[in-house]
């Protein structure tokens, strides 16, 4: 009798061990599933470019993680996202760091005005790891819980409005602007006598069907995407501002990754980051064809114009000098000016 307890003990236990074990290896074997959220229209580049994020994501590691995407505001603005992100609450996102100044100012520093004048220069200003740009956004994003994958394109920014043609800087003067939460853009627009007014992405609209503001400032891309000029009359190719957006990975999400996982969404982030610079570059003259088309008159600034809205500029810099830095602002500086000697 005393045998067989001690049996039946002994197969309760191997059984125990079994079962655990499998409990383990079920657990083990399920997929890690996670949520990324974006501002940018169903169908955009960046759209694109999150859902090709995903599925690169989900067949290189098995099935292993799943990554559903929100597109298109679902889960809030650039704001909400990035605190989301940072709480840890959500767990990708691809946003723009110029709207996220509410959370730190330092993360709108390349929305400062005429940084540069086209894509090459962008290129070597925004898209270099080494430069101060990314430096700092890099720190700045890690300082507040998010890990930074990669960068993006936006676009260049213009402003579209429904009053009259935006030609000179005295044309600016009284209209009503929505900015994004921006001190560089913000500043720019106060700058010139414009009233700039502050409101998240997905109110922009209504906001303007409905007279709030009178125009807003997003590049060709973003204004078509997002059909903001079926509200507008005239659009005004500033180019005041260059746009870069940033892939971002909570700290909780990153910390429970292990090395290869982290290397195959940086590599990921990188790849798709590629292809949605170049897709989104393509696609820039065929959005403001169809931009016109919509019935919105664009115009170019002539190299007169363009003189007075770049010293405008250069207020800002000035003023934004004590929030940004006087290093950070002359090593951007010199990276400029080094871009003119070449």
């Amino acid at each position: 009798m005393h045998k067989l307890s001690k049996r039946s003990a002994i197969m309760l236990l191997v059984a125990g061990f079994a079962l655990t074990l499998l409990a383990e290896q079920s657990v083990n074997a399920a997929p890690i599933k996670l949520r990324l959220a974006h501002v940018f229209a169903i169908g955009s580049p960046v759209d694109e470019s999150s859902k090709q994020f995903a599925n690169i994501i989900k067949e290189k590691t098995s099935g292993e993680i799943e990554i559903s995407v929100f597109p298109n505001s679902q889960l809030g603005g650039d704001e909400a996202i990035a605190r989301d992100i940072s709480r840890g609450s959500l767990d990708i996102a691809f946003v723009n760091p110029g709207s996220l100044s509410g959370l730190d100012p330092l993360l709108d520093i390349h929305y400062l005005p005429y940084i540069v004048a086209d894509f090459t220069q962008a290129d070597k200003i925004f898209y270099n790891p080494d430069g101060i740009i990314q430096r700092t956004l890099r720190e700045t994003l890690k300082k507040h819980k998010m890990e930074s994958l990669g960068f993006f394109e936006l676009e260049f920014r213009a402003l579209t409005n429904s009053k009259h043609p935006v030609e000179t800087v005295a044309d600016l003067k009284g209209l009503k602007v929505r900015v994004p939460g921006s001190a560089g853009i913000r500043g720019f627009f106060d700058e010139a006598g414009a009233q700039a007014v502050t409101m998240p992405f997905p109110e922009l609209f209504t906001a303007l069907q409905q007279g709030t503001v009178d125009g807003q400032d997003n590049g060709a891309s973003i204004t078509h995407n997002s059909r903001l000029f079926e509200a507008q009359k005239f659009m005004t190719e500033l180019n005041h501002v260059y746009a870069m957006g940033a892939i971002v990975s909570s700290q909780r999400v990153w910390n429970r990754l292990d090395d290869s996982q982290k290397e195959l969404f940086r590599e990921t982030a990188a790849k798709v980051s590629a292809e949605e610079i170049m897709k989104n570059r393509q696609m820039n003259a065929e959005y403001m064809e169809k931009i016109a088309a919509g019935g919105v008159k664009i115009h170019k600034l002539t190299p007169q114009a363009l003189a007075q809205f770049k010293a405008l500029g250069e207020k800002v810099w000035e003023k934004l000098t004590p929030v940004y830095g006087e290093k950070r602002i002359k090593a951007l500086r010199a990276e400029v000016q080094a871009l003119a000697k070449k």
